[in-house]
């Protein structure tokens, strides 16, 4: 049994769902009951087959409306694993820091090609950071304070699933001084990311080494599914750009928010009209059950 969820960011009506489960029963996929998650805005659909024709007949088919397709079976997830700029904040960390050094065009540039998969990560967050030799140590903390927002959606997601006994993995290829304190703010259990050398409070323009990247992100998701002793199927993996795709790939379910186009299109669900509390409705957790900030 598989479970369609629709999720509105304007709001759905009962014609709505009528509709959606004709479009499963011309798509072949033997539609069952159906049900408010929470009435107008998120609704699930029961079907017996072909999972890859109901995403299919639904996607696009109900404005600003984002599709999910799963099994019926393996829909709670206890492991979160999230990517940081663009996912969980809003803006790109590397690029605000090169806004203060007034290079910022030149840099969020690179970053774009690199989130896109043109370019190779490692190499790029290099050639990046380079840029920002010399810059005040103070920057850093004033850039976080000054540009750093939290994306919406993000602390209930987190703090939701960890009250319901679930763990929490913040992975960025950015930069501690901006994950930790971010990870602490929404409520993770840990961060993961790159450290900015400094001397003399200055930053180096460089980064420590191993560099967190793709390879560390599926890495992270895979150790810690092997520490909490759960099943591949229980995890959730969720980011936006290229670096992001492994562990979207490798998590039993894997999402891409708001992704660059090679990670939407590789994804298994794409978020693309709602925040990401949108994620607690995958999961079938109604409003009234949400740990607010």
């Amino acid at each position: 049994m598989f479970t369609a969820t629709l999720i509105a960011a304007q709001g759905l009506g009962a014609g709505d769902i009528s509709s959606a489960c004709d479009r499963l029963r011309d798509a072949g996929c033997a539609p069952g009951a159906s049900g408010w998650i929470d009435t107008g805005v998120a609704a699930d659909i029961l079907f017996g087959m072909a999972p890859d024709a109901a995403r299919a007949a639904l996607e696009g088919a109900f404005p600003a409306t984002d599709i999910v397709v799963q099994s019926s079976a393996a829909r709670t997830r206890t492991l979160l694993v999230a990517d940081m700029d663009s996912t969980m904040i809003t803006v790109e960390c590397i690029d605000e820091l090169a806004d203060y050094a007034g290079i910022k065009a030149e840099v969020a540039a690179v970053t774009e090609a690199a989130m896109r998969g043109e370019l190779d990560f490692g190499a790029a967050l290099d050639a990046r950071v380079a840029l920002l030799k010399g810059l005040d140590e103070g920057v850093i903390a004033r850039c976080l304070a000054e540009r750093v927002t939290i994306m919406p959606g993000a602390k209930p997601l987190v703090r939701t699933m960890r009250a319901r006994g679930g763990h929490a993995v913040l992975v960025s290829g950015g930069f501690t001084r901006f994950a930790e304190p971010v990870a602490a703010e929404i409520g993770f259990d840990r961060a993961v990311a790159n450290r900015l050398e400094i001397i003399d409070g200055k930053l180096t323009g460089t980064v420590a080494r191993p560099i967190v990247g793709s390879d560390t992100k599926v890495e992270t998701l895979l150790a810690t599914i092997a520490q909490l002793g759960i099943d591949d199927s229980a995890s959730l993996a969720v980011g936006d750009g290229a670096n992001d795709l492994a562990m979207i790939r490798r998590a039993g379910l894997g999402v891409a928010y708001r992704a660059k186009p090679i990670v939407a299109e590789a994804a298994g669900v794409r978020i693309d009209h709602n925040d990401l509390t949108a994620l607690l409705y995958v999961q079938g957790i109604a409003r009234s059950q949400w740990v607010d900030a």
